[in-house]
């Protein structure tokens, strides 16, 4: 046990002669062994567990330069390393004579899981994130030697300022560190791991993001509103018009096609590639919906329900954002959805499950979705009648 609170003094140091550990504050003590010998500790706490760094013996490191040293490694500390496994690091040869590097092991992984990814900008977004964020703290060092200390190297400087970027890189970073350990270049446990691992060193991210909610309409103005809308000319309000009635997403809406459109039947079929959630999505149509359909269907000018200016592109999102501006409202297509959702819970009687399948969001208790099959489609298709009667009223 330390046997004193204050700073050592150099005349304590060269005195002492009690077998203990004297400490200098701030970590560093001096440890004086039954032998009389004399040598410099670095204590310190590192994923949860503390550590005793050897600085030297006095013989070779006085009390000046302990300090120097002590003030150096808590400086490591505060930017996310490990001042021991850093000092391991540097004592290894060559990274050539070690094995691959991360940035090595990272592009391997990057083209073998790249043909899987729905969008061909993943690629880039991966290699982007990891070219700025990883490789200038790990990316040279062997894979097998990547620790909790250089993982935390990479996040720390970006998990507050820029949170959904550093989980994305966090992700990405174990990701890649599992490909490693699945072809066999590396062993042990996935420092980058989030649960029961860097949840312990690292804030939450929801405690960390201020959640931004979309702009929204209150339901009590959404008649008044949708009057006005459907005055206004253009497919681009025609379009919004489609997105209020389904409660879709409106990247769900403007990517719409008339081969996913059964107007006889009144459904609308999203295949699961366009989905958020990955799977393929019914979305009963209503009344008003199957008939502001049949109008587009008249003045069809090709695949896409609702066209843009270039050929064969659909509307983008700042089309209908142009719609609202022009009608005076501060609001988001997107935020229509809360004001559905907001409208079902204090206006009917519909239990959550229906309203949220209406929103295309998928069962949160796993246990319940494994049991409940069905999408609900009958009770969603009486929602949306009485949504698109509320609507149109």
């Amino acid at each position: 046990m330390p046997r004193q609170a204050k700073a050592l003094s150099a005349r304590k140091v060269e005195t002492v002669k009690e077998p203990g550990l004297y400490a200098d504050g701030n970590g560093l003590y001096l440890q004086v062994a039954r032998s009389g010998a004399k040598s410099w500790i670095f204590r310190y706490t590192a994923a949860g567990k503390r550590r005793d760094m050897g600085l030297g013996g006095l013989a070779s490191v006085s009390l000046a330069t302990a300090r120097q040293k002590a003030q150096d490694a808590r400086q490591a500390l505060l930017a996310g390393i490990d001042p021991l496994e850093a000092r391991k690091l540097s004592s290894y040869p060559p990274t050539t004579a070690a094995g691959p590097t991360f940035r090595e092991i990272a592009e391997e992984c990057i083209a073998a899981h790249a043909p899987g990814w729905k969008s061909p900008k993943s690629e880039k977004q991966w290699r982007a994130s990891l070219e700025t964020y990883a490789y200038p703290h790990i990316g040279d060092l062997p894979v097998d030697r990547v620790d909790v200390s250089g993982v935390l190297a990479v996040l720390r400087p970006i998990w507050t300022a820029k949170p959904e970027t550093a989980a994305r890189v966090r992700g990405r970073v174990e990701t890649v560190l599992g490909y490693a350990k699945a072809a066999g270049k590396r062993g042990g446990d996935n420092p980058a791991a989030w649960k029961d691992h860097l949840d312990h060193l690292l804030p939450a991210k929801s405690d960390v993001v201020k959640v931004l909610h979309f702009a929204s309409l209150p339901y009590a103005e959404l008649p008044g509103f949708f009057t006005r809308l459907q005055a206004q000319d253009g497919v681009s309000a025609r379009a919004l018009e489609f997105v209020i009635l389904t409660a879709c997403r409106t990247s769900g809406a403007l990517g719409a096609l008339w081969d996913e459109m059964d107007l006889d039947a009144g459904l609308w079929t999203i295949p699961a590639d366009r989905m958020k959630a990955g799977a393929l999505l019914r979305v009963p149509l209503s009344v008003p919906a199957v008939t502001l359909l049949r109008r587009r269907l008249s003045v069809r000018t090709g695949a896409y329900v609702f066209p843009g200016q270039t050929a064969g592109k659909p509307l983008s999102d700042g089309a209908l954002l142009m719609v609202l501006r022009r009608m005076g409202l501060d609001v988001t297509p997107h935020g229509f959805r809360s004001t559905f959702r907001t409208w079902v819970a204090e206006k009917t009687t519909y239990p959550d499950g229906v309203a949220e399948a209406a929103l295309g969001h998928t069962q949160g208790d796993k246990v319940i979705a494994a049991y409940q099959r069905g999408d609900l489609l009958d009770k969603r298709r009486a929602l949306m009648e009485e949504w698109a009667w509320y609507c149109t009223s």
